[in-house]
């Protein structure tokens, strides 16, 4: 019997990532392409399965031999169903993606969210293999988490636990952690800042697009200390820290697990001035043995999350 290969589609909402795995989940190919929402939900479809075609034709393998296909959406789905109820930064709402297949895909397909995926990925394959009780936190545009609870994926009643960024941590503004620390508004408030800075300081900034900095420039301007970024960042850190050590007290996770862009870019000072402030905020006894990591995985955390969740589900139904 010959044996199977997975993909796991990550789609953002700039980019489309795309992984081939074999049956011991070594990444064979592996391609990117951009995501252009504008362009309207079937559109953007079309690219994945473009994205999926490259890859079993970069592997150079026969197309039935792919058993099952997981795709990381950035928003919430409908449990055990094909259909996205919301996403955002894709402009899709209750939007059934069963229709688009095409009638050569005769492998399974499954839905998740895509940093429950990330943190899938990291459980199975990276920085918290091994453990029994993982939470996973993924910082970009936006801030998203996911759970695993006594080594299942935990989804909770109505299939949307570990939405972390949506918690609420400053009530009289209804400010939740991804409006204090995502990077999308964090770079808002730099914005703010700016207008009262210094010209001097001003002037640096000129050239730069604000509000659609990238992170792996915001790393290098941390990197050289610019002041408005360094306080921007040390903020977020305060506030991640705060919202981390609750949910230690809450959870009680064996690993917190770090990851997206803003992550990725920043590293393990990063992450380490995050957890010195969450143990602050940490029942003493609760904090025994647990570990806060950066994802090993870096952006192909969802892919191999998606790749390896379509493996376990096909499994669980066959």
């Amino acid at each position: 019997m010959s044996k199977p290969y997975w993909i796991g589609v990550d789609v953002g909402g700039t980019k489309i990532l795309t992984g081939l795995f074999d049956s011991e989940f070594r990444l064979l190919s592996q391609v990117k392409h951009p995501t252009h929402p504008q362009q309207g939900g079937v559109a953007v479809f079309e690219r994945v399965v473009h994205s999926i075609d490259n890859v079993i034709h970069e592997a150079n393998i026969e197309f039935d031999r792919v058993k099952a296909v997981g795709l990381a959406i950035p928003g919430q789905i409908l449990p055990h169903t094909k259909t996205v109820r919301f996403a955002p930064n894709l402009g899709w709402r209750d939007f059934d993606l069963t229709p688009l297949f095409p009638k050569t895909w005769k492998f399974d397909v499954f839905l998740e969210n895509d940093v429950r995926m990330g943190t899938y990925g990291e459980w199975v394959f990276g920085a918290a293999h091994g453990a029994n009780h993982v939470l996973g936190i993924f910082m970009g545009t936006g801030i998203g988490g996911g759970l695993i609870l006594n080594s299942k994926l935990y989804n909770g009643f109505n299939g949307h636990a570990g939405e972390i960024g949506h918690i609420v941590l400053d009530w009289k503004k209804s400010h939740s952690l991804e409006k204090l620390a995502g990077r999308k508004e964090l770079m808002k408030r730099i914005k703010r800042k700016l207008a009262k800075a210094p010209k001097k300081i001003r002037k640096e900034w000129r050239d730069i697009d604000v509000e659609n900095v990238k992170s792996s420039l915001l790393s290098e301007l941390y990197l050289e200390n610019e002041p408005l970024v360094v306080e921007a960042i040390g903020r977020s850190a305060l506030v991640m820290g705060s919202a981390i050590g609750s949910m230690v007290n809450l959870l009680s996770p064996e690993v917190i697990v770090l990851g997206g862009g803003v992550v990725n870019a920043l590293g393990d000072p990063f992450v380490e001035h995050i957890w010195e402030i969450a143990q602050t905020h940490i029942l003493p006894r609760a904090i025994e043995n647990v570990r806060c990591v950066k994802a090993s995985l870096g952006d192909n955390s969802g892919i191999f999350g998606a790749a390896g969740f379509a493996s376990h589900s096909l499994k669980e139904i066959v």
